[in-house]
């Protein structure tokens, strides 16, 4: 899971990448979970908010920039 510090240090560009690699793995734990295979269900609120964060920083910049 990426800390604040993580995803701030990571360019725009870095951050859309992760994003994808991100909702791919949620993608996947969504099927195992349809498939009764998912080992740890907290897996997928973390990527869940993972995800969240990293948006949120991507918007916090984009509004900073448009000011």
């Amino acid at each position: 899971m990426m800390n604040i510090k993580e995803i701030r240090s990571k360019s725009n560009e870095e951050l859309n990448k992760e994003v994808i690699s991100l909702k791919e793995e949620l993608f996947n734990l969504r099927f195992q979970q349809a498939t009764g295979q998912l080992e740890n269900p907290s897996r997928i609120k973390q990527v869940r908010k993972t995800i969240a964060r990293i948006k949120t920083i991507i918007t916090e910049r984009v509004s900073e920039t448009q000011q």
